[in-house]
């Protein structure tokens, strides 16, 4: 058995950490492919090293002094290196990263040397080789990821090595610049590299002991979840839930690779596992909750719209034109509803309701702002009758208004829309009645 282990920010934001994380990765002779964020914080307080890199560089391309924001990254790594002993100088590489600064290298290239230099000091703890992810994986001119090149390339490196330190978040373009995926991307930087070594688990370890069933803003010491199909996730993940970045499970979901998110601060707990499929039945009928605020409706009412052919593309249209994506379209006999970000759609509103009217001509178009939109997500929900029943029952119980619901052809999950005020009350209603009291 091979695993790649992906370690997060709050793994390595300090030398405390990283003798947690060799403790982890040499209590299993398997864990052979390691994948380092860049420090996180070491403290609530703290400062992520990405987000000072961004700063730094903010001051570079303004044409300002940045050196001593510099130094103060240096600071952190070289309180790293002497907490763990290394024997190890970066003063080389700083100096090439301010060589790059000043000549503008682009923020791609700030924000990836915290991975960059994490991944240095790991190989050195760990005595593994280090690979430099600009080595092997590409972008392409459009800055989209080149999975084929990267996959070829990546495993006929790997293959050279039966153990390495491959730093995650950022590759390369067609002409060597560095290019970072969105934030968050080491996870699929893990991914990617599990893909190419063909490992058997994707190990990926952070600050809690796997992914919870909601909010523990909202609620209180939620339950894990044991384990999740990739399809849940990602409903969850879109819909605001974050232990792991949504594009991560792509590439090892053709390879079959399963996930499982893990506590650096408590390797003993199982964690949650990710899937392609499972015969396991959920320890509740669904298995998570989760959602996102800031919505708005846009409702079109007009007669015998339901007999008009392309009524739906034209309105859609007048959306499209304006550069706005909609997140879902419930619709009735005479009315259709189109549900956009507000923070998207306000600066525009006159515009897309000019153009319903020209393309569509309406008899009324409403817009409601203010508007939140939950997903219950739940393998189990296809099996079990009356569960969207048992969802009205919990939110009419709570007092809160349903203003939608839209239930997927898969019946996997069920969207619900409600105000942004009732946002909390509706996750913790739903909650206590599948969770806590199982009614």
């Amino acid at each position: 058995m091979s695993k790649v282990v992906k370690f997060g920010g709050s793994s390595l934001a300090s030398a405390e950490q990283f003798k947690k994380v060799k403790d982890i990765i040499m209590a299993d002779k398997d864990r052979r492919y390691v994948v380092p964020s860049a420090p996180g914080k070491r403290f609530s307080k703290d400062t992520k090293v990405t987000d000072m890199l961004y700063q730094c560089y903010g001051k570079a391309e303004k044409g300002e002094n940045f050196k001593d924001k510099l130094a103060e990254i240096k600071a952190r790594y070289d309180e790293i290196i002497a907490g763990l002993k290394l024997n190890v100088n970066l003063d080389k590489e700083f100096a090439e990263i301010e060589k790059n600064f000043a000549a503008k290298a682009g923020s791609d290239y700030a924000a990836s040397r915290g991975e960059f230099l994490n991944g240095i000091l790991m190989s050195h703890y760990l005595g593994y080789p280090f690979i430099d992810a600009a080595d092997v994986i590409f972008f392409d001119e459009n800055g989209e990821f080149d999975a084929d090149k990267t996959d070829s390339v990546l495993s006929a490196r790997l293959k050279e090595d039966e153990r390495a330190v491959i730093p995650g978040f950022y590759g390369s373009m067609p002409d060597g610049s560095v290019k970072t995926f969105s934030r968050g991307g080491s996870d699929i930087t893990g991914s990617i590299v599990s893909k190419a070594a063909k490992v058997d688990v994707y190990e990926n370890w952070t600050d809690v002991s796997g992914f919870l069933i909601a909010d523990p803003r909202i609620i209180p010491n939620p339950e894990v979840i044991e384990i999740i199909t990739y399809r849940e996730l990602r409903e969850l993940s879109y819909m605001g839930a974050t232990v792991l970045h949504e594009d991560a499970i792509f590439p090892v979901r053709k390879m079959g690779i399963p996930i499982n998110i893990r506590n650096t601060n408590a390797p003993e707990d199982n964690g949650t596992w990710i899937v392609g499929s499972t015969g396991q039945k959920s320890k509740y009928i669904i298995t998570g909750v989760a959602g996102k605020k800031g919505f708005c409706a846009v409702n079109i009412e007009k007669d015998m719209m339901n007999s008009e052919i392309g009524f739906g593309r034209k309105l859609l249209q007048a959306f499209e034109e304006n550069g706005i994506s909609f997140e879902h379209s419930p619709s009735g006999i005479d009315t259709f509803t189109v549900f956009v970000h507000q923070d998207e759609f306000m600066d525009k509103e006159q515009k897309v309701v000019a153009g319903i009217h020209r393309l569509c001509n309406p008899d009324t178009v409403e817009i409601e702002t203010d508007l939140a939109l939950l997903a219950v997500v739940g393998r189990g929900m296809k099996s079990q009758r009356g569960t969207a029943g048992r969802i009205f029952s919990a939110l009419a119980h709570a007092n809160i208004n349903v203003k939608m619901i839209d239930q997927g052809s898969s019946e996997l999950n069920i969207i619900i829309g409600v105000a942004n005020s009732d946002f909390e009350a509706a996750i913790k209603a739903i909650y206590d009645i599948f969770v806590v009291s199982q009614l």
